[in-house]
């Protein structure tokens, strides 16, 4: 099984989006693909008390999906998780590429980057139909039809 690792800085609302998304789209395909997900700083996550974002459990549900990993706390990325991954995206480049700069040197060009901006910048229902449209661009470079 593949694994493919989805970053954004904390963990609670792209990335767990994402992971969640990927997840059910390849459930009952053969892709061969499994994603998991994690933050870049997750000691920017401040002030948030749910273990995932009442917008991502929403925007799964309003695509028919219902969250498996709501109970999970964020978790931070560690080197380890680079080495078990056979891709990674990271959710906005112009905020992650200088934090995986910071932490993660060896692995920032070696990840693939999106342009999904956090809910402080866009309304969260643009940033997960661009998750949504993400994954689907991705699954069809990966091999398969999520649909």
């Amino acid at each position: 099984m593949n694994t493919i690792l989805f970053l954004c800085t904390g963990n609670y609302f792209r990335s767990r989006f994402a992971e969640e998304l990927f997840n059910h789209r390849v459930a009952n395909t053969r892709i061969g693909w499994q994603a998991r997900s994690r933050a870049l700083a997750i000691e920017r996550l401040i002030g948030v008390s749910d273990q995932m974002s009442p917008f991502a459990v929403s925007g799964l549900a309003e695509r028919g999906f219902v969250a498996k990993t709501v109970e999970r706390l964020p978790q931070q990325c560690a080197h380890e998780d680079f080495a078990t991954m056979h891709h990674a995206v990271a959710l906005n480049e112009p905020e992650h590429r200088p934090l995986m700069l910071e932490r993660f040197p060896n692995w920032a060009d070696r990840i693939e980057y999106w342009q999904v901006c956090d809910a402080d910048v866009v309304p969260t229902s643009i940033a997960l139909a661009a998750i949504d449209q993400q994954i689907e661009a991705l699954l069809r470079r990966f091999g398969s039809d999520s649909r």
